[in-house]
């Protein structure tokens, strides 16, 4: 009887084709040969790692906070050190009277960061409105539009009176980076090799930024020097101790507001990173 030729299985890997992720993605199939990458929409990544149809993602944050068996396998993310200008809080009153919000329904995380930084800095608990992916920021009659991603980082102001970059917001006032992104993995799966591969993924990555701007920015209308800067200055791709710090306390002001589950004295959150 012939021996099967087919050796061990594929990890199958899930990532966002989304601006901020080319970085975390860039020749994957060359350095990543035992895994099969799978793109798709946040939520469904989400969905899909729950069910055991991908072993690994890149997902929001919070998702890890869901689920508790999940765990953190690479020092490669998505966080900012400062202004991210793709996460933006547009209003048109001033802050701190805004008394309806409405929630871009493509980043669960920059939801609840939304409303926690309201919450600590004025005491605010707006009454929440959807705002649909194929909308924009003056489609909604709310007093504030959380916008991410390309229409944040192309969003208008001239119907508003007022703009928050959260990551700008967050890291003033807790003297932290934010995580917005990580890759997770369900319980069971050996990532070694591949915590590795995506680590390199990410290191030949930060090498070739200009390449990946020219690819990447006119195809969602921003110019290769602006695509560039946002590559270096706005993002950082590292999980450092200070990147988890402010994963921790991201944690703890979402399970104060209700959004995650209350962390165990041994912590919700497993990073099986150095």
């Amino acid at each position: 009887m012939g021996v099967s030729q087919s050796g061990p299985r594929k990890l199958r890997v899930g990532a966002v084709s989304y601006l901020n992720t080319k970085p975390l993605i860039y020749r994957f199939d060359e350095w990543a040969p035992d895994a099969d990458l799978v793109l798709d929409l946040p939520s469904r990544l989400a969905d899909r790692l729950a069910r055991s149809d991908l072993d690994v993602a890149l997902v929001p944050v919070i998702e890890c906070f869901q689920h508790t068996g999940y765990s953190i396998v690479s020092d490669a993310c998505i966080a900012c050190r400062g202004p991210v200008l793709s996460v933006k809080l547009l209003s048109r009153v001033p802050i701190d009277q805004i008394r309806s919000l409405a929630l871009d329904e493509g980043s669960r995380t920059s939801v609840a960061l939304v409303q926690i930084l309201l919450r600590r800095r004025f005491g605010l608990t707006p009454t929440l409105l959807p705002l649909p992916i194929g909308s924009g920021p003056a489609d909604v009659a709310a007093d504030g539009v959380l916008v991410i991603g390309d229409r944040a980082i192309h969003a208008s102001r001239d119907a508003f009176s007022a703009v928050w970059d959260l990551g700008a917001e967050w890291c003033s006032a807790m003297g932290l980076p934010f995580v917005f992104a990580v890759w997770a993995a369900r319980p069971g799966i050996d990532t070694r090799r591949m915590a590795a591969a995506l680590s390199r993924i990410r290191d030949a990555a930060l090498d070739h930024l200009d390449q990946i701007a020219a690819q990447a920015g006119p195809a969602v209308n921003l110019a290769v020097a602006a695509c560039l800067s946002y590559f270096r200055d706005n993002l950082y791709f590292y999980l450092g101790p200070r990147e988890q710090q402010g994963l921790r306390l991201f944690l703890h002001q979402a399970a104060d507001c209700g959004f995650v589950p209350r962390p165990s004295p041994s912590g919700l959150l497993r990073l099986n990173v150095s």
